[in-house]
């Protein structure tokens, strides 16, 4: 069972990948792929989501958990905006605000959390 705690570390562990340009160099022959090209993701590159330890789908909705690529269809904004959506829509650079905004909102909403949890840590977030 994950915490709030691992929540945060992975997804401040993303957004400093995202930060330091991680999704901006291609790999081989293709652009890298938001989550699936990441430190974040538990798979073997270029293999079948395993399903098992990902602490992303966790942010994926009960009907998209079958998908072939369940992260894919996390939603990213109030339009409910997805990677898969996107990938068809937009440019790399408007993903990369977009997840960096979703990510932006969703530590400081899981630190909320966080310092409700734990209020003798002064309001501090771990």
């Amino acid at each position: 069972m994950t915490t709030t705690k691992d929540r945060l570390h992975v997804l401040r562990n993303e957004l400093r990948f995202l930060d330091k340009g991680g999704y901006c160099s291609p790999i081989q022959w293709r652009s890298p792929r938001i989550f699936e090209d990441s430190p974040t993701c538990p798979k073997d590159r270029w293999s079948a989501c395993p399903r098992t330890d990902c602490l992303l789908l966790e942010f994926v909705p009960k009907q998209s958990l079958h998908e072939a690529i369940p992260c894919r269809h996390i939603p990213l904004n109030e339009s409910k905006e997805t990677l898969n959506t996107l990938y068809s829509t937009a440019t790399n650079e408007e993903i990369q605000q977009t997840l960096r905004e979703w990510l932006l909102k969703t530590i400081a909403g899981l630190e909320e959390i966080t310092q409700t949890e734990m209020p003798w840590r002064g309001g501090k977030a771990v």
